[in-house]
């Protein structure tokens, strides 16, 4: 058991090259609610060795950053990806196992030198362990208080469109599968239904997965419905937060975990899209456990009534570790 020695405790976010990690480890930093520091990390190519010769070290973290890696040692550390596993070991090691180290996703081989792990159901079953945390989907970053700031910030652009506004987020391609014109044009087409006899509007954006022939393809079935439309790479802010604060329903394609369990933080209405072949095995668990839990729904032909379970898995891992760390409040 490790006690913090500072009052509030001293909290360190390792925050790496990959944004959805990142949003991951703040989501978790945010929700325990004590002040933070955000660290940046930059790897070399060192970094792609595993995890087991990597073992608690800087090894494969840049000269730059490693300077930045100096007491007071934080009590709290929070990680997330297996890159960042040695470096938060690293952490703890040098302040004497008195920094309560917790990764986000699994690191690989060995738990030794970490004190919480919090993995989601969806990767599959994995060796009972005390410091192992079962979550369901991602942590993230949408709160109530989140979602009303971003209503007021981006209510002069948003709050014209006639309700409902269904906000439609969109991956794409992933490793293993593709996203496909025919898919981006029936993804369209549902949305179009849901959208039009309503007398609503969509407010979409895409990613830098979804690609450049399946986006025209989805706004050509989309065309002629109010809309505000975010397109992956182009200037200004991304409405992205708005777009959920805004929302009186999310559809999201299933090809992103992130998006998915963002979308089912707002306690609104979520419509996954993923027809059958189309996401990976591990994809299909999280969505089928979604459903189970009330979270979400298959997107279908109408917009129905129920009332979601928000989810967030930020708020779970941070009572964890205020209760493994032993403070209630």
């Amino acid at each position: 058991m490790t006690y913090p020695t500072t009052s509030p405790p001293l909290v360190w976010v390792l925050a790496d090259d990959r944004a959805g990690n990142v949003a991951q480890a703040l989501g978790v930093a945010e929700a325990l609610a004590w002040p933070y520091q955000r660290l940046d990390i930059a790897y070399t190519p060192l970094a792609r060795l595993p995890n087991g010769l990597r073992g608690a070290s800087l090894m494969g973290i840049s000269p730059t950053r490693r300077a930045t890696l100096v007491p007071p040692w934080p009590d709290v550390l929070i990680a997330a990806g297996r890159r960042t596993a040695p470096v938060a070991r690293w952490v703890r090691a040098q302040n004497h196992g008195k920094t309560f180290t917790v990764q986000i996703m699994h690191p690989g081989g060995s738990l030794e030198g970490l004190d919480l792990v919090a993995v989601p159901h969806h990767d599959g079953p994995l060796p009972s362990d005390p410091r192992l945390l079962r979550i369901t989907g991602a942590p993230h970053r949408v709160t109530p208080l989140m979602l009303e700031q971003a209503r007021a910030q981006w209510a002069e652009r948003l709050s014209p469109l006639p309700a409902p506004r269904i906000a439609l987020l969109v991956g794409g391609a992933t490793k293993d599968k593709p996203f496909t014109e025919a898919m981006a044009r029936e993804l369209g087409q549902k949305v179009e239904k849901l959208v039009r006899p309503a007398g609503g509007s969509v407010m979409l954006t895409t990613s830098r997965r979804t690609g450049a022939e399946p986006e025209n393809a989805l706004l050509s079935a989309l065309e002629g419905l109010p809309a505000v439309i975010h397109r992956w790479g182009a200037a200004g802010d991304n409405p992205y937060p708005g777009f959920l604060a805004w929302a009186e329903a999310v559809v999201v394609t299933g090809d992103s975990m992130s998006m998915c369990s963002e979308a089912c933080g707002t306690g609104k209405p979520v419509y996954i899209f993923a027809p059958d072949g189309t996401v990976s095995a591990k994809h299909a668990r999280l969505h089928a456990e979604l459903y189970a839990l009330g979270c979400a729904q298959p997107l279908g032909d109408a917009l129905t009534e129920w009332t979601p379970t928000p989810l967030n898995a930020a708020q779970v891992i941070a009572r964890a570790v205020k209760e493994r760390i032993g403070i209630t409040s």
